[in-house]
């Protein structure tokens, strides 16, 4: 939980007042989350004599500020954020607060996954997006909150509003790459045991990426898992984690069909539904779903 307080003696955190950004927004909502009650100042600058043990960022240029001219770069080439410097700072003992196991993994992870994206583009290295319809990032939906044209709304209410909804979004992206972390350890084992290219899950796991970036997962084709909706799924595996494109589609002629016109169209009874792009397909039980694998990659259609 955050307050805003004026008076910076009472403050815990010091950030700047103005537009807002992903950055300071994610930062504020980390160390609310690490360290509980949180009291920030927002000013538009730093105040000297102030308690050492006050957290200064994203701005004053100091330990957790990436605007001075020697500010730190990643060997990848991205530039800190604040966000990056606390996470560093703070980040694996977080994760250990929490009871956490495998902390180095899913530290790692969570770098990777969300917070590099938002020090790129607080650094102003933005993703190349090729789509003719409107992309939105994290770093743009914290945009939002800053007050519109012609509104009446207070900026540190609206600052306080993107501070929580931040929270819950890290919240929720800590439990997702826990969960990926666990996954990815299973879906390896799977992987390795995999002789042909259909990996074989018996419960669901996050098994994408673990695919992609692993050499025994360049073999497989498709993957088939059982399904919250009842049955079993039979997914396409993309060329790569950049090129979306199937590395092996269904055939053309399933794609939109349904119950006994897919059935009449696979010659096998149980086949549920196919996605109208060809890249999902459901059926009734395991051995319906390898079946219809197995017909696809024989078929091998591309786009």
């Amino acid at each position: 939980m955050i307050t805003l307080v004026k008076d910076i003696k009472e403050a815990n955190g010091i950030t700047h007042n103005g537009t807002m950004h992903a950055d300071e927004v994610f930062s504020t909502a980390f160390l609310s989350l690490y360290f509980g009650n949180f009291k920030v100042a927002r000013v538009s600058e730093v105040p000297e004599n102030i308690s050492s043990n006050t957290i200064v960022y994203d701005i004053g240029k100091g330990k957790f500020d990436h605007h001075q001219s020697d500010a730190r770069i990643r060997d990848n080439g991205i530039k800190y954020s604040s966000l990056g410097l606390l996470f560093e700072e703070y980040g694996i003992n977080y994760l250990k607060k929490l009871k956490l196991k495998n902390t180095k993994a899913i530290y790692n992870y969570f770098v990777k996954d969300f917070i590099e994206a938002i020090d790129a583009i607080d650094n102003g290295i933005f993703p190349e997006i090729k789509s003719i319809y409107k992309i939105k990032t994290v770093s743009d939906i914290i945009k939002i909150f800053n007050p519109s044209y012609g509104s009446f709304d207070n900026e540190d209410e609206q600052f306080v509003k993107a501070v929580l909804l931040a929270e819950t979004i890290l919240t929720e992206e800590l439990k997702n790459v826990v969960g990926k972390v666990e996954a990815n350890k299973k879906v390896k084992t799977i992987l390795n045991k995999t002789k042909g290219s259909i990996l074989i899950l018996d419960e669901y796991l996050p098994y994408e990426e673990t695919v992609l970036n692993s050499l025994a997962g360049k073999k497989i084709k498709f993957a088939i898992y059982p399904s919250n909706r009842g049955g079993f799924g039979i997914k396409t595996i993309p060329i790569s984690t950049t090129d979306k494109t199937s590395r092996v589609y269904f055939p053309k002629s399933w794609g939109g069909l349904t119950n006994s016109d897919l059935e009449n169209e696979t010659g096998v009874e149980g086949s549920l539904f196919c996605h109208a792009n060809r890249f999902l397909v459901t059926a009734s039980d395991l051995d319906t779903a390898i079946k219809l694998a197995k017909i696809a990659i024989n078929t091998d259609e591309k786009e």
